[in-house]
């Protein structure tokens, strides 16, 4: 970890990927303990890097002047990001350059860029501007309020994505669905847990092993690290300017390995206990009651559509037509009382619409897990069907509630 001169290349740290909970002590650095350290992966980013560079500079010099410093980790560039990035150096003081050679992926630079850093508190920021600079400073005063992680999100007030595809929302909605089953009680934690723009204390994370896969370094921070407030601000994932997308389908196995791997190689009851502490019960409530007078809406209306004093229909035909009458009536009370705080920045007819048909999905897959839930019950543990029954109810209205919760009512949708 040694550096002779502001214009060398930090050398790269080997063995496990833990953080010290003090600053690592760097030859030719003077101020050894500094605020806060940022950690700029990149990878092909030549033609973005002095102007990621400039830009930061500006903001950290107007908020933390002196006590910040700006860490490059180049996983090798074959544009050579790495040299560009070390010649900008004499320029800023405060950037520092690492270029790794044995190893690659976006999760272990920021984590060998952390093992370096000398900052109390350690951020990462992307190279390529998709990740407004201009965040950071909500983020410092995040931390400065007292929380040990803050997080920009898209998903809160103030965010969203600029031009996104159907493809690729779909992408992001399902990884976040299949995160929630798999590991809850660390995504349920963030509304944005595929963020790649965040900062937390040191202390907070020092002496855990971190085992990263891929690109989620956020899923692995929180997992493993002793992380109790967590702080979110809104931010615009904005389309890249220059170079070229690095998202691609292994990007996703990786996730789904990670999951999987933080869920058999973590304790979750902590982080249950956490989830618990912050589920937000009024509104689960409310969500409940909206859910009963869907139940009287869709006997009531298959009465009348089936019965044979009525209309006598089929009864698989009324039941369909009552079971979506009865999800449209509990969507227009939740949009309106449930999750009112979020609808009402969303009024948009389109907003509306995507916000429906989410619920309708996630209203469908819930009907799956009932009856998945149900048999399960009544088959290996309480032969009663109606416990039974009750049971795959409860967990069916809580797997409404909860991925209603994290992706239908949030905001998401900006110009």
């Amino acid at each position: 970890m040694n550096v002779n001169s502001s214009t060398l290349l930090v050398a790269v740290p080997t063995g496990p990927l833990q953080i010290s909970d003090l600053p690592p002590h760097s030859a030719g650095i003077v101020d050894q303990d500094i605020y806060f350290s940022l950690i700029i992966p990149t990878y092909k980013e030549r033609d973005n890097i002095h102007n990621v560079v400039k830009i930061l500079t500006q903001i950290l010099d107007e908020s933390i002047p002196g006590d910040y410093e700006l860490i490059v980790v180049d996983d090798d560039s074959p544009d050579l990001t790495w040299e560009v990035a070390q010649s900008l150096t004499n320029d800023y003081p405060q950037l520092r350059v690492m270029r790794r050679q044995g190893e690659r992926g976006l999760s272990s630079a920021v984590i060998r860029g952390w093992q370096v850093a000398r900052g109390r508190v350690l951020g990462v920021i992307d190279g390529d501007l998709q990740h407004p600079p201009e965040v950071l400073t909500q983020l410092l005063s995040q931390i400065a309020q007292g929380a040990d992680m803050a997080v920009a999100s898209r998903h809160v007030d103030g965010g969203g994505v600029s031009s996104w595809s159907a493809i690729r929302r779909f992408l992001s909605r399902g990884a976040q669905v299949l995160g929630l089953i798999i590991l809850p009680g660390v995504l349920g934690r963030v509304s944005d847990p595929m963020s790649g723009y965040f900062m937390v204390r040191r202390s907070s994370i020092a002496g855990a092993t971190l085992n990263p896969v891929g690109y989620k370094i956020l899923l692995e921070v929180i997992g493993r690290g002793n992380i109790q407030n967590i702080a979110e601000v809104g931010y615009v994932f904005c389309e890249r300017k220059e170079g070229e997308s690095k998202v691609t389908w292994k990007q996703y196995v990786e996730y789904i390995h990670h999951l999987i791997r933080l869920r058999l190689s973590t304790s979750q009851l902590g982080r249950v206990g956490q989830l618990v502490a912050g589920f937000p019960m009024g509104r689960f409530l409310r969500f409940g009651l909206v859910g009963l007078s869907g139940v009287l809406v869709d006997m009531a209306v298959l009465y009348l559509l089936s019965d044979p004093s009525t209309l006598a229909w089929p009864l698989t035909r009324s039941k369909i037509i009552a079971g979506e009458i009865a999800i449209f009536n509990n969507f227009l009370w939740n949009d309106a009382w449930t999750f009112a705080d979020v609808s009402m920045r969303q009024q948009e007819w389109h907003q509306r619409l995507k916000r429906f048909v989410k619920f309708n999905v996630i209203c469908l897959a819930g009907l799956v897990l009932n009856v998945l839930v149900l048999n399960l019950v009544f088959n290996f543990l309480i032969p009663n069907r109606y416990v039974a029954n009750l049971v795959a109810i409860a967990v069916a209205t809580i797997w409404n509630f909860w991925v209603n919760l994290k992706l239908s009512w949030r905001v998401t949708d900006v110009k």
